[in-house]
């Protein structure tokens, strides 16, 4: 019988495997730095708005401690670290309602914020009991990325506007993609699902800069305003806490990238959509992120690359496939090897109806496949990319 123990040690081995460049699921403690410039003047307004967030956070599971540190150079620079058990508890609080209005005191005191979010590999200190090194896992090895920051976003239009909608999405110009001498916007991948929305962008550098880019460059902002009136959630470009809180929202945080290794510039870019059930996102999410990586050691599977975006119930999965999806396995596309992880994804999935795992074998998951993809609106890479 396997252990827990084992259990933990097999899946972090898996973790560091060298297919893997970005994952949330490995179980190692997390360290959140949080760059803070706050207002001049609105120190001692910005200190009483933290430490009531801090007696709030204390009670999040996962959350371990914090610290706030003032530079002693700058009185405007401040520093908010966390240390949480592990990444998927995090997530979950910082993508949920409960953390945007949270934070809401906050804003009225502070310019601007940077979040980053790190696994902790090494640390130094006293001496430890195996007690303390089992509550404090590290990260097992560093993961080898290929330079590439991926990040998303989603929302929803009004049923009835998907065509409108989609329209417009596609027939912008192209922005700059050089945002400065580090930072290059390398691919932007639209896709849409029924009235949900999908924008993808890969970019090299700083994705807080690249974004900013963007979002500045007049014929972005001519599309957003064009949406504007389909968006079921109301926003207004115009006003920074109106347009904050949507992006807030709207950010769909990859957790989950692994490369099968094979460069093949002619592969196909899909998108599939889980939709989870209630409270069981970040699971489907790993659930997909294991099969994944099992995956990209199997010369069976047209999978060259996956990437998994998670945020509350929406999962989607951005796959680069050698050949034709048609011709591919339906199993193989999806994740899935057996009707045991059929069987599984089905009660992730909010509705499966039909899907359970004695009918993947006459065309159940051809129908799931179908069912998950996304229709491609635009897949624009730079051309040095």
């Amino acid at each position: 019988m396997t252990t827990t123990s084992e259990q933990v040690a097999g899946s972090r081995a898996r973790q560091a495997s060298h297919h893997v460049s970005q994952s949330v699921f490995d179980g190692s403690r997390l360290r959140v730095v949080l760059l803070v410039d706050v207002n001049d003047g609105a120190q001692q307004e910005f200190l009483e708005a933290y430490e009531q967030l801090c007696n709030q956070v204390a009670s999040v599971p996962g959350h371990v401690s914090d610290q706030l540190c003032q530079s002693i150079e700058n009185p405007s620079q401040w520093l908010i670290t966390s240390e949480w058990e592990s990444a998927p508890p995090f997530l979950a609080w910082v993508n949920s309602e409960e953390h945007v209005r949270m934070v809401e005191p906050l804003h009225s005191c502070v310019r601007d914020t940077r979040s980053l979010r790190f696994h902790v590999v090494r640390e130094t200190g006293g001496p430890a009991t195996d007690a303390d090194r089992a509550d404090r896992r590290l990260q097992t090895a560093p993961r080898i990325g290929d330079g590439v920051i991926r990040h998303a976003l989603t929302f929803t239009v009004k049923p009835g506007s998907e065509e409108i909608v989609a329209k417009i999405l596609a027939d912008y110009e192209s922005p700059e993609p050089k945002v400065d001498d580090t930072t290059r916007l390398c691919r932007t991948s639209l896709f849409m699902h029924g009235n949900r929305v999908v924008r993808a962008v890969e970019v090299r550098g700083d994705l807080l800069a690249a974004l900013r880019h963007v979002a500045r460059q007049p014929e972005v902002r001519a599309v957003e305003e064009a949406i504007n009136p389909h968006l079921e959630q109301d926003r207004d470009l115009n006003d920074p806490e109106s347009a904050r809180v949507f992006f807030t929202r709207a950010a769909l945080p990859a957790v989950h990238h692994v490369t099968a290794g094979e460069q093949n510039p002619r592969a196909e870019r899909y998108a599939l959509y889980y939709p989870a059930r209630p409270e069981r996102g970040m699971r489907l999410a790993e659930l997909l992120a294991r099969r994944d990586e099992a995956a990209a050691d199997d010369p069976r599977s047209p999978v060259l690359r996956s990437t998994i975006f998670q945020r509350d119930d929406v999962v989607v999965r951005l796959i680069d496939v050698r050949g034709r999806l048609q011709d591919a396995d339906p199993g193989l596309l999806l994740g899935l090897s057996d009707t045991a992880q059929v069987a599984e994804l089905t009660t992730l999935l909010e509705d499966a109806a039909g899907m359970d795992a004695p009918v993947a074998k006459d065309g159940g998951l051809d129908r799931l496949l179908e069912r998950a993809r996304m229709d491609l609106v635009t897949d624009r890479r730079s051309p040095d990319a």
